[in-house]
């Protein structure tokens, strides 16, 4: 087949590079910082990780996490993930990956046009990430000794979402995300799930150490920080149509409503990869019809968080995490299960309040 250029060297274009390379198809990965370390902290499902990933790469395991709407906590027995960043990078790497350190002025079905002048051919995928307007989200967090997290904590092995404000000076729309790091620290971020317009960084800092004064942690305790913001939404509503393919979070592959994408994109390099190595169409094997029905109806769910006010999206995130852990999985991690998806949607739906089902049907009419 002709040789594959991979555009991106995040986590989705270095994981569908790395699975190329182990088919022996000729890959070259487009970068203008492939070499500047990952520091985000990554986390995901555990039973979404491919069988493929080196367990290497996996920094921190919890049997489940706890979610916070009220002064109640939910315990969700769904065992969760911390990615060792550092690590996943390494286990990505190929010697048969050709690097190249340039931007990507043009990308087209085959052809790449570099700010150095150069031009690359082959098949060609984009996965460059998203960018633009629209819909983000942000999020600060600091990273502090166990000892010092234990009060947050209280018992849980991870907290996901404690939507329970800060102080009583803050509307509760933004939530509190505390994650071992399996290192003796635990990241604890303020996040905004989805925002547009988006509070900042600098915004969520303020709220985020005022949350944590409340537990008597310093500013002083923590070691390091860490600073989100992107785009939630992919960068067309239909990824599927888009030329050259793209992948990852550029292509949608990120859920709209967590902004969770790396093993979703992990989990589905391979298939694309075989589908390359072949010489097929990836299209099929990454949108099949039912991929695309559930991709518009996760759509509809962060539409509608969106237009919810503060109480109404914790009341929804508490519905929703009370329905058995079957039905969560389903919405959170299936991108082909049209009726398990949809029945995740109306289920949820079925046991909010009338002003939030009003939100959530207006979500879903075009323009509505």
């Amino acid at each position: 087949m002709s040789d594959v250029i991979v555009v991106g060297a995040g986590p989705a274009g270095r994981a569908l590079a790395a699975r190329l390379a182990v088919r022996d198809v000729d890959v070259t990965l487009v970068d203008p910082h492939a070499a500047r370390p990952w520091s985000a902290t990554y986390g995901c499902w555990t039973d979404e990780l491919p069988e493929w990933l080196d367990a290497g790469t996996i920094a921190a395991q919890t049997a489940g996490v706890r979610v916070y709407t009220s002064t109640q906590g939910t315990d969700v027995p769904r065992g969760y993930s911390i990615f060792d960043s550092a690590a996943l990078a390494t286990s990505l790497h190929s010697p048969r990956i050709r690097h190249v350190t340039a931007r990507a002025v043009r990308v087209d079905d085959r052809r790449v046009t570099l700010d150095d002048g150069r031009v690359l051919t082959g098949v060609v995928i984009d996965a460059r990430g998203t960018s633009g307007a629209g819909p983000r989200q942000t999020a600060f967090g600091v990273m502090v000794a166990e000892s010092s997290a234990a009060p947050v904590l209280d018992g849980a092995p991870a907290i996901l979402m404690d939507w329970r404000p800060a102080s009583t000076a803050d509307r509760p729309d933004t939530f509190l995300y505390a994650v071992p790091l399996g290192d003796g620290r635990v990241l604890l971020e303020e996040t905004c799930l989805i925002g547009d317009p988006a509070p900042s960084p600098n915004m969520l800092r303020e709220r985020l150490f005022r949350r944590l004064d409340g537990f008597g942690i310093l500013p002083a305790d923590t070691d390091a920080i860490e600073r989100v913001s992107f785009r939630v939404t992919g960068t067309t509503p239909h990824p599927w149509r888009a030329s050259p393919l793209l992948f990852g979070a550029r292509a949608g592959l990120m859920h709209p409503a967590t902004g969770y994408s790396v093993a979703a994109s992990l989990s589905v390099a391979d298939e694309v990869a075989t589908a390359l190595s072949a010489g097929a169409d990836p299209r099929g094997v990454l949108w099949p019809a039912a991929a695309r029905t559930v991709h518009r109806l996760r759509h509809i769910g962060s539409r509608a968080l969106l237009r919810m006010g503060p109480d109404a999206t914790a009341g929804f995130f508490g519905t929703f995490f009370g329905l058995p852990v079957d039905v969560q999985r389903t919405y959170l991690s299936s991108r082909t299960d049209v009726a398990g998806v949809g029945a995740a949607m109306a289920r949820t739906m079925m046991h909010t309040d009338m002003a939030t089902r009003w939100t959530l049907a207006r979500a879903a009419i075009p323009g509505g």
